[in-house]
């Protein structure tokens, strides 16, 4: 799914009005019953709400959600703020159908339009607020009655729902706004397509829990002219992941499942080479090398007996210069950063030719050596969470700057970047952003990097490119910690549980290709 900003949204709208014929009145009265139907679905009609309007289409569509929820027998109050005497055609005529209806008896609505003097409505914890004062159009922060609205909305401990955004909230670059001048709702029920905003975590207190709402606008990649709604982010879904999946041959062997070498867990780190072992078997690699110290030899032939171990015992250890062919390369998982793992970093990279991923240890070796970085192979795969990859493209001040400067990285040296975090991005090489959308806070625990690590390895050893192979392992893993918290809980959650649901995760997704996908 496309991540549109305001302008394409407006465009879109446009070409949906224009290829199905419908007016804007029509277009805002679609958007709006999906908008009230969904607060049908969580909350019951004895919930009184409260409904703050602006002047634009955004308070179009509130004052539609207005009636169509005093429709549905809620006790409605609203509030219209025509402070500059002028509202959008669709308001005006959303406003006029409102004062129709009470005119014509409507006994559940009240309306104030509040041009001078605004009394606000007591807001008690048990009342709704439907937030429709200010949309995507937004182009400046809130100031004066409406920043004083927006304060009152957030002192409250009413409900707050935004219509499509959050008033005051920037839908793209929201670098350097106040968001104490922005709505905190606890939902966000937006329409069509995501705004890139609500992947920013400095926002998660503003937009809350969100949901797209189908209102069945074109689809964009139907327009004659693509051009128009060419974005640089999407989202992963599991239809997308479903046509990467390659189906395998009743012929398959493991030699043709891959081979895959994982340098990782100096002494005292095995549980980071264990982890990533496992996730890499787990995800359909046919043989795995993990290249580790002699420490770790007991430990990872009883904890992952299907791996064959070549032991670091020189110091001109290089698992790609002794005569075994491999097809990916991991490196990173407890590594180590000290001068021995340098001195096998620095040789590895002068001879990789295959796909490599890099992970953690190497990620923090990589930012203090950055003259490597000419040295790294196009299509590497890098996961960093974000302070090691702040410390490879600099620090930034908004999770906006921090992407943008990503996306510079990624096409600079011809990369996959992988931005762990809630919605996960992989960022490519042609300057792309697709965020993830699986996963759960429960992963926010040790080792569930290096898992994802060894999954990635595993697809590319599959043959997988690297931008698949990074958006199908983080879609997976994700998919993986889903299945574990529904069945331990988010705060039991431990990485090898992530490892232990790879298989109901790859199930899922499998089960499905047919006898004819992807021959």
């Amino acid at each position: 799914m496309k991540i549109l900003n305001s302008l394409q949204m407006r465009q879109l709208d446009a070409f949906t009005m224009e290829n199905e014929s419908v007016t804007s009145y029509e277009l805002t009265e679609r958007a709006s019953r999906c908008f009230a139907d969904e607060i049908e679905s969580r909350w019951p009609q004895d919930t009184p709400v409260v409904v703050f309007a602006g002047p634009g289409n955004n308070g179009a569509d509130a004052l539609c959600v207005a009636r169509l929820l005093a429709e549905k027998d809620y006790q409605v109050g609203v509030w219209l703020f025509n402070t500059e005497s002028g509202l959008s055609p669709d308001c005006q005529q959303h406003c006029d159908h409102l004062k129709e209806l009470l005119k014509g008896g409507l006994q559940n609505l009240t309306l104030q339009e509040i041009k001078t003097t605004f009394q606000p409505p007591e807001l008690t914890e048990g009342t709704l607020v439907v937030d429709g004062l200010f949309g995507t159009g937004l182009s400046r922060p809130l100031t004066g009655g409406y920043a004083a609205v927006v304060a009152y909305v957030n002192n409250s401990k009413a409900t707050v729902v935004s219509v499509d955004v959050p008033s005051g909230l920037m839908t793209e670059d929201n670098t350097g706004n106040d968001l104490a001048g922005v709505i905190h709702a606890d939902f966000t029920f937006t329409f069509q397509h995501p705004k890139l905003a609500f992947f920013f975590p400095e926002h998660e207190t503003c937009v809350g829990d969100w949901k797209v709402l189908d209102i069945g606008l074109a689809d964009p990649d139907s327009a004659d002219d693509t051009t128009v709604f060419a974005t640089a982010y999407e989202m992963t879904e599991e239809n997308d992941v479903r046509r990467m999946l390659k189906k395998r041959s009743i012929f398959a062997h493991k030699g043709q499942m891959g081979h895959a070498a994982l340098v990782a867990g100096q002494r005292g780190m095995a549980g980071a080479a264990v982890l990533s072992a496992k996730s890499s078997m787990r995800s359909g690699v046919g043989k795995l090398t993990v290249c580790t110290e002699e420490a770790n030899r007991a430990i990872l032939q009883v904890a992952v007996p299907e791996a064959v171990l070549y032991l670091n015992d020189s110091e001109d250890f290089n698992v790609l210069n002794h005569g075994v062919r491999y097809d990916a390369l991991a490196m990173g998982p407890g590594m180590g950063t000290d001068m021995a793992a340098q001195h096998q970093m620095s040789d590895l990279l002068e001879v990789v030719n295959i796909p490599l991923v890099l992970d953690a240890d190497a990620l923090t070796m990589l930012a203090s050596m950055p003259q490597w970085l000419q040295a790294i192979p196009e299509q590497t795969v890098m996961t960093p969470h974000r302070g090691e990859l702040e410390r490879l493209v600099g620090k930034q001040s908004s999770s906006y700057d921090l992407l943008q400067k990503t996306l510079l990285f990624a096409r600079q040296y011809g990369v996959v970047v992988v931005m762990k975090g809630a919605f996960t991005a992989v960022v490519t090489p042609d300057a792309k952003a697709y965020f993830n959308t699986t996963g759960n806070p429960g992963m926010a625990t040790a080792g569930a990097g290096d898992v994802l690590t060894g999954i990635i390895l595993a697809l590319l050893a599959q043959g997988y490119k690297a931008e698949d192979a990074a958006r199908l392992g983080v879609y997976v893993h994700g998919l993986a910690g889903d299945f574990a918290a529904d069945h331990l809980g988010q705060m039991s959650l431990i990485a090898s549980d992530i490892v232990a649901a790879l298989p109901q995760a790859f199930k899922l997704l499998t089960d499905s290709l047919s006898n004819s996908d992807n021959r």
